[in-house]
């Protein structure tokens, strides 16, 4: 498996939490020593795991944002 290198660069929103203490965060994260992206994913509480998630540049998010105020929630 390749190697990676992460930095959380800006710690964003906790959406929830688990029952094992695993939270789900909006981040402004560099993937790679590349620019940020705003990213969406499970977190272990001491940041060193992950699960899966979504990684969005600033113009996505925008765009996720007009269709979420869009929904009748």
């Amino acid at each position: 498996m390749a190697e990676f290198k992460y930095e959380i660069v800006e710690e964003i929103a906790q959406v929830s939490e688990s029952a094992k203490g695993w939270t789900k965060e909006l981040n402004l994260i560099s993937w790679n020593d590349r620019s940020p992206k705003y990213d969406l994913r499970e977190w272990s509480p001491d940041h060193e795991k992950m699960g899966k998630g979504i990684t969005l540049s600033k113009e996505e998010l925008i765009s996720l944002r007009e269709v979420l105020n869009k929904l009748d929630l």
